[in-house]
């Protein structure tokens, strides 16, 4: 493997105050495309980054003014080839927008298409929509969903709105709805579940995320909203947002959900195949917040795809 030059001399960036607010590591990334993160935390902790000729950690907060020193950087050539825009799932995407201005979009993301490469993957969605408006100066995820988790993915346009909805996050403003298909019948007092979760990253790279009582702390809110014979519809609001976290409360409380590959059940998901399901049964529907410019409360929804809908049609008719 060759290497590849990203940078061939010093750099030295002065902070405007739409990039301010922002940790330093974050900022790098976007500044280094295609440095991984090991390489971008090596050269910070050498002191090879600076922050108005200081030493800072990766995840000092940039100030606006800050000037930053960002050294020349050599990686390894991967010759991955460039996401091409006539590609099916990445011409799809432009058909999945629910929303957009001049701050942000509201994408209806299929199952299967990870929200952002690496790990095996080439492109996700964030790599797909830069691909698509190369004209974009700005394109960043706000938030993330599972690959296998349908629905809705808030992107941002500006910095400031990322940084806007970055605070509603954090001060739980943002109220998001999931629809669950899960194993037998959901009990009707439970309403809230609060499980610690700890998360373990496997030799392979594969994240497994388990309660236990070292984990965060971690809620989510149930309310049921259709019984078949041998399944329950939920709506599950996270109040935390933990990797996994429906996946694994569901779990938790008996009742995981339908073809999940890594905490579901093997007979159900047989019965959940038999009744047309081919992907996990986990999707965004619908989200509330305030945005970023206007300062109004915005709810959108997202429907379930005709897969979706057709599965539950089956269970009725059993």
């Amino acid at each position: 493997m060759t290497d590849k030059i990203i940078q061939a001399s010093v750099q030295f960036l002065t902070l405007s105050e739409d990039e301010a607010g922002q940790r330093l590591d974050n900022f790098l990334l976007a500044k280094l495309k295609g440095v991984p993160k090991s390489l971008i935390y090596r050269i910070v902790r050498k002191g090879e980054v600076r922050v108005n000729k200081g030493r800072v950690k990766p995840d000092y907060k940039l100030q606006a003014g800050d000037v930053v020193r960002v050294p020349p950087v050599r990686v390894a050539e991967k010759n991955e080839a460039p996401v091409s825009t006539k590609l099916n799932k990445v011409a799809e995407l432009e058909n999945q927008i629910l929303y957009e201005d001049e701050v942000m979009l509201v994408i209806n993301k299929p199952s299967g298409i990870a929200v952002h490469g690496g790990s095996g993957l080439s492109f996700g969605v964030i790599e797909a929509l830069r691909a698509l408006r190369p004209q974009a100066k700005f394109l960043e995820l706000v938030h993330r969903i599972d690959r296998d988790t349908s629905g809705i993915l808030l992107v941002a346009k500006k910095r400031s709105a990322l940084r806007h909805l970055h605070d509603q996050l954090r001060e739980k403003v943002v109220q998001k709805d999931y629809l669950a298909l899960v194993r037998g019948q959901w009990q009707s007092h439970v309403k809230v579940i609060k499980a610690p979760l700890l998360k373990n990253e496997l030799a392979s790279g594969e994240r497994i995320v388990r309660v236990s009582e070292e984990g965060k702390a971690s809620e989510t809110r149930f309310t049921i909203e259709e019984r078949y014979a041998n399944a329950t519809l939920v709506k599950a609001s996270p109040v935390t947002g933990r990797t996994h976290q429906i996946r694994v409360h569901t779990q938790y409380a008996g009742h995981p959900i339908a073809c999940d590959d890594k905490y579901g059940e093997g007979e159900f998901d047989q019965k959940m195949q038999q009744a047309g399901l081919n992907r996990l049964f986990l999707h965004a529907y619908a989200i509330r917040f305030i945005h970023p410019k206007s300062g109004e409360e915005v709810v959108i929804t997202a429907p379930l795809d005709k897969g979706l809908k057709q599965v539950l049609a089956n269970l009725r008719a059993e």
